[in-house]
């Protein structure tokens, strides 16, 4: 099983694509949380150059709080990251966290099936990127 739901785009602009990516992930409830520019970050602390690299914390405030009412310490794992990377060759590539598979060590049969519907929508999200 993947980890992440994955797609990747060629010939687009990663600003684009970033644009793009929060207004999918916006039509399926989620808002950005937090926002990591990695890039900007290796930089400025050990002054390494990566291509465009860009973490996005996404959160759906109502599945969220139905998480943290079946299993209050699953907010260790919250928000749902999301990734926008350049990967080289006009290449940009979105990843998404699968909370199922980042769910599998919470023994809560309850929660790995709202894990699922989140699962659905974010997979919906990358779709429409």
């Amino acid at each position: 099983m993947s980890y992440t739901i994955d797609r990747t785009f060629t010939g687009e602009s990663f600003d684009k694509i970033v644009e793009r990516t929060r207004a999918a992930l916006g039509d399926k409830g989620f808002g950005v949380l937090t926002e990591i520019d990695v890039k900007a970050t290796m930089k400025k602390k050990i002054d390494v150059d990566l291509p465009d690299y860009l973490i996005l914390g996404a959160c759906n405030p109502k599945m969220a709080n139905e998480a943290i009412k079946l299993e209050p310490q699953v907010g260790a794992m919250l928000p749902c990251n999301v990734i926008v990377r350049s990967t080289g060759d006009s290449e940009v590539m979105v990843s998404a966290i699968d909370p199922v598979s980042s769910m599998q060590a919470i023994p809560n049969d309850e929660l790995k099936s709202l894990a699922g519907q989140v699962r659905d929508m974010l997979g919906e999200a990358v779709t429409e990127i």
